[in-house]
């Protein structure tokens, strides 16, 4: 049995069904935005089986961009959870059949309430669709399943539909990356977006030396700071240089080389720096890779050392 051409023939016959759905696709989808809109308080999803696992990412989808939303099974409802409906809510429900006997139920008690309704479902004349307030088709011509009984294509298309309406409110309510950075704080771009300099630098315990130390004193404060650097400083506490285990290495290849002299002789005298600690990570990350360094040095305006930022904080924080 050749189970590559099975997949093929699953994944392009799903494709074909988003491609026929996106041709049929008319201004409900506009009514649907404009429902949800004016919607004061939150779009609670609902469905049976499958539908309602499909519901519970369309409700997760919308919730992370913007629209207030949650997961609600249609038989906890009937069992007291309809109360968390509220009357400014609007309801987004999801039966294929539009028959689903558990979610037809509580329709007429979200009607009783003038809750607004969005279906999503095969035909329009269906028990759902007559009680949608607008009505969203998710009819394919046939599922993926040889036996056309496991919901695939309609599963693809009503989660692709849930989507498209999430991308459309986000375009609708402008919501941008920082907006969306908020409701993931602990994600990669929430990251990028809110983590500074400062909340990621050293502080404590810097390998600091003077412009007058021997280099074989300065090498023993650089293996104790186990940053590979140590930094220098003149006699205001000023950075004047920095030397790196790299300039050590280049050192040791000089004739003159002496572990007696200065440790300023080898050292970096325009080492890079930032005078900004409120800078996000992300960017001072750019500035460690562009200049192909390891340790960044954060000052004040004046040199003054105030920290320093080595690439594996970054890394281990999770900052791309």
């Amino acid at each position: 049995m050749d189970f590559i051409k099975i997949a093929k023939e699953v994944l392009e016959l799903e494709a074909k069904e988003l491609q026929n759905a996106a041709q049929k696709l008319g201004n409900e989808i506009e009514k649907a935005v404009d429902l949800v809109m004016n919607t004061k308080g939150k779009l609670i999803v609902t469905g049976v089986g499958k539908s309602g696992l499909v519901g519970a990412k369309i409700a997760a989808t919308l919730a992370s961009t913007g629209t207030s939303s949650f997961f609600l099974h249609p038989t906890e409802a009937m069992h007291g959870d309809l109360g968390m409906i509220g009357k400014d809510d609007a309801v987004l429900a999801i039966s294929y059949s539009g028959e689903s006997e558990e979610l037809i139920r509580i329709l007429p008690h979200v009607k009783r309430f003038n809750i607004p309704l969005i279906g999503m479902a095969r035909d329009k004349n269906s028990s759902l669709g007559k009680y949608s307030d607008v009505f969203l088709s998710v009819d394919i011509e046939k599922e993926a399943c040889p036996l056309q009984a496991a919901p695939t294509c309609s599963t693809t298309l009503t989660l692709a539909l849930g989507d498209a309406l999430a991308v459309c409110l986000m375009y609708k309510r402008g919501f941008a990356k920082e907006d969306f950075a908020s409701f993931h704080p602990g994600g990669s771009l929430g990251k990028r977006l809110f983590v500074k300099v400062s909340d990621l630098m050293r502080t404590k315990k810097l390998p600091i030396v003077s412009e007058s130390t021997k280099l074989k004193d300065a090498i023993v404060v650089m293996s104790e700071g186990r940053l590979g650097n140590v930094l220098i400083t003149d006699a205001k506490n000023k950075l004047v240089g920095l030397l790196s285990d790299g300039d050590l290495r280049r050192a040791l290849m000089q004739e003159d080389f002496s572990m007696e002299n200065s440790v300023l002789e080898y050292a970096c005298l325009s080492p890079k720096v930032l005078d900004n600690k409120l800078m996000l990570a992300s960017d001072a990350l750019l500035i460690v890779e562009q200049n192909k360094i390891q340790l960044l040095v954060i000052t004040d305006s004046e040199k003054t050392i105030e920290g320093v930022l080595h690439i594996h904080d970054l890394v281990e924080a999770g900052i791309k």
